[in-house]
């Protein structure tokens, strides 16, 4: 998929939109949350995604030994987009 240019900056704001909390325990992925990216760099707010997945998923928490993990991703990079690979 290649755009032209003129749809360049919808392509950037559609990289902003798919941001991802994903949570891991061990090597299981348990949810993947979508972001809005202009709100990540605000106070709390992945804070409150990561406290209501630990409260979801209490019981299950507490069968492992390790915590869970948070990564926040990008599936869908801009130069990906931008050259037309998925």
């Amino acid at each position: 998929m290649v755009l032209p240019a003129n749809q360049k900056s919808s392509c950037f704001v559609l990289q902003f939109a798919s941001m991802q909390l994903m949570m891991y325990i061990g090597n299981d992925l348990i949810e993947v949350v979508p972001l809005e990216h202009e709100n990540i760099p605000k106070p709390g707010y992945l804070g409150s995604f990561k406290r209501n997945l630990k409260l979801k998923y209490q019981e299950l928490i507490q069968q492992f030994s390790e915590p869970p993990e948070f990564l926040v991703i990008n599936p869908f990079p801009l130069s990906k987009l931008a050259s037309g690979s998925h």
